[in-house]
């Protein structure tokens, strides 16, 4: 098969056939032939030529992949150092705090933004931001040609997702090495993000000038509002600036701002995103020359969130923020009429949810003579006459008083305290309710003399108050005249459960915080009596009657001047004073503090609410129509040994009657010992039938639930208890 070893090709000249020394001519033949080993030499170089490049690519993927490797885990934001912000109720930005070095760093979401700023963001920036994976090729070819034929950069063709991997991870060089490792953190990215969670890392950390970075630092600090609704010249304005954040801030550079700002808006138009005759509207719009400070609404609540969750960024309020702008400026403008350390404290809650709407905790926060960071609706102070309306309302509730009862208001002397009205007068006899909306020192002291201070004590501190005697002093009966320190917080939800029908609910300012149970102030025809009197009460100067039912009240040495009131809606407290507790001449609650909480109602932008209407029980007289013990308070009559105040032995107090099923009409005994006839018996607040001297009666319950029974006897003895019927 030797022959088989070469081939002959015809036709060639002599000259050819010498042009390849791999080939040679047959003697017999002429025919041109080439060796076997010639072409086996070729095959084996293009097998080690394939091997080398096979080679040299593994080891390029292997090199990578190392290259890769060493870059370590891809940072995808989880632990960026963002600004913390305190929000309202609604979503509104009450305050913001810089980050640790120094950067006003707001999280935003796509949700934050308006949607034609994200428009004119992806035509300008990434128009194929949905289609690719993290690199643009088409945008990456284009730059590479313009560069090429311009000798400088034309365009960029770093994607969002790109920029987005530079800001998490920025280079102070521009190379190679650097924009390869952006392509590769860009592919990362897309592949643990969706679009959505790229855009927001954009928007959060996009550099605008200065110390600000991402939109919503942007948007606040240029325009004063949120980015949520944009003119077309701004969202135009915020795309441009992050492209170079310090040559074209408009607060230094406006003309170049401008500028940057037109040729956002001519991209707008070549891509077709906005229409033309918006263009020169937009044009003409100037841009802003000077940064605008970042809210700073309830301060001090703020402060008080981000001490309490140590592990969010987002910390969510009850408060409303226009309200609490307004009340904020009220604050201001009052306590600067007053004078100069004189400081006000305003807190609006709302009756159905126990939930802050507003808290300002001082006149302005930064004023350093009013010691504006001190929070004054929880410092203890006086209450002044403030405590009065509980004190009539569990005389209501015992059925001591109705608000038609007569009651004197003359010189009276208990041991060695003898109180006085504030004007030093004294008014005779008069009903309860006139003695409560006059606000008459001498009648309060009496009903509190029969009621005892430890039972207002007790009561007020079981609804959640705090109330602070002064050191080494036992309560007494100058505890009804503000003899105790409270704070406005406590005495604002206070009042709130008058309103709310008796039922004091934990005042609540976190969103996330669960609603507490009721506790019991009083019961409801007795707050509703209370309510009823101090709605009747009369207004301050230029105020409108009727509009809130409100008590003010002076402490002693005119230090504390307060204001609460309450509608059918809300409450509202207020103390006006020196955080330093000096007194300030002339003081008074009724003129210091009344008028800026009918002004807080007015300012509040909603319409006045009726209180609720009388609940069941609610007795309607004249004093000369009342059960005879409760047309005229006895004060303290002491029944001597001819007689013992009157007693219920049975029922015992807090017991609970167990009714047959089906037979809730049968009839519940009462018994009675004590006490000089006519005895009057009450079930909550309405007089039985007259008993004509027996001590053993029956008496019908509505129904399952909670049944408060008095007795009275001629001297004004009474006695009480409250009973559960199931």
């Amino acid at each position: 098969m030797r022959w088989f070893s070469k081939f002959v090709i015809p036709g060639r000249s002599r000259s050819e056939r010498t042009r390849n020394p791999d080939t040679s001519t047959d003697a017999v033949s002429g025919f041109r032939v080439r060796a076997c080993g010639a072409s086996r030499n070729d095959s084996v170089t293009r097998r080690l030529i394939l091997a080398g490049l096979g080679a040299a690519a593994l080891l390029a993927v292997v090199a990578g992949t190392g290259w890769v490797w060493s870059l370590g885990p891809a940072p995808l934001g989880k632990d960026l150092e963002v600004s913390h912000i305190v929000l309202d109720r609604n979503g509104r930005l009450l305050r913001a705090y810089a980050t640790k070095d120094g950067r006003w760093r707001l999280p935003a979401t796509v949700d934050n933004v308006d949607p034609r700023f994200l428009k004119l963001l992806l035509a300008y920036e990434d128009k194929r931001f949905y289609e690719h994976a993290g690199v643009d090729p088409y945008a990456m070819g284009r730059a590479a040609i313009q560069l090429i034929r311009q000798r400088h950069i034309v365009s960029g063709g770093s994607t969002l997702t790109m920029q987005v991997a530079r800001l998490l991870e920025p280079r102070e060089h521009r190379s190679f090495g650097a924009k390869l490792r952006q392509v590769t953190r860009a592919f990362e990215l897309e592949h643990a993000l969706s679009k959505q969670d790229i855009l927001g890392l954009y928007l959060t950390l996009a550099p605008y000038g200065g110390n600000l970075e991402g939109i919503r630092a942007a948007s606040l600090a240029y325009f004063g509002k949120e980015p949520r609704r944009l003119s077309l010249a701004e969202a135009a304005l915020l795309v441009a600036l992050p492209q170079s954040p310090e040559w074209r801030r408009p607060d230094r550079h406006p003309n170049r701002a401008r500028a940057a700002r037109d040729r956002v808006l001519d991209r707008a138009v070549e891509q077709g995103v906005v229409p033309l005759d918006e263009i020169a509207h937009a044009k003409a719009e100037p841009v802003p020359r000077a940064r605008k400070a970042l809210p700073v609404l309830a301060p001090h609540s703020a402060d008080h969130v981000i001490s309490q969750e140590l592990g969010s960024h987002i910390h969510r309020l009850t408060i409303d923020a226009p309200l609490q702008a307004n009340l904020e400026t009220l604050a201001r403008e009052r306590a600067v009429a007053l004078g100069p350390d004189i400081s006000v404290a305003i807190l609006a809650v709302d009756n159905a949810s126990g939930e802050v709407r507003a808290r300002v905790a001082s006149s302005d926060y930064f004023d350093k003579r009013r010691a504006g960071q001190v929070d004054m609706t929880l410092a203890l102070r006086s209450p002044g006459s403030t405590l009065k309306p509980f004190i009539y309302g569990l005389g209501f509730e015992d059925g001591l008083i109705h608000p038609e009862t007569l009651i004197d208001d003359r010189p009276a002397r208990y041991g060695s305290y003898t109180p006085e009205n504030f004007d030093l007068t004294f008014q005779g006899t008069i009903t309860v309710r006139r003695a409560l909306q006059l606000s008459l020192n001498v009648p309060a002291i009496a009903v509190l003399g029969k009621l005892g201070v430890n039972r207002l004590s007790a009561r007020l501190t079981q609804a959640g108050a705090a109330l602070v005697l002064p050191k080494g002093e036992a309560p007494g009966l100058a505890m009804g005249l503000g003899g105790v320190g409270i704070t406005l917080n406590d005495l604002t939800m206070l009042y709130a459960g008058l309103a709310r029908g008796g039922a004091v609910l934990p005042l609540i300012e976190r969103q996330n915080d669960a609603a507490a149970s009721p506790r019991r102030l009083l019961d409801p025809v007795a707050a509703w009596y209370v309510g009823n009197i101090l709605i009747g009460a009369p207004p301050p100067e230029n105020a409108p009657h009727g509009r809130i039912a409100f008590k003010t009240g002076t402490s002693y040495g005119y230090r504390d001047a307060w204001a609460v009131g309450f509608d059918g809606r809300m409450t509202v407290g207020v103390w006006v004073g020196r955080p330093d507790g000096a007194p300030v001449p002339g003081l008074v609650g009724r003129a210091s503090a009344a008028p800026i909480l009918f002004d807080a109602f007015a300012r509040s932008g909603l319409a006045p609410m009726p209180l609720p209407p009388a609940p069941n029980g609610a007795l309607f007289a004249a004093s000369a129509k009342l059960p005879p013990p409760l047309q005229r308070f006895a004060g303290n009559v002491n029944s001597g040994a001819a007689s013992e105040p009157p007693r219920i032995m049975f029922p015992p107090d807090g017991a609970r009657l167990e009714l047959a099923a089906g037979h809730l009409a049968d009839p519940v005994a009462l018994k009675i010992a004590g006490g000089a006839a006519p005895l009057t018996v009450m079930v909550n607040g309405v007089p039985l039938p007259a008993s004509g001297g027996r001590r053993a009666l029956f008496f019908q319950p509505d129904g399952p639930g909670f049944v408060r029974l008095t007795v009275m006897d001629a001297r004004g003895g009474a006695d009480s208890v409250m009973i559960r019927v199931q």
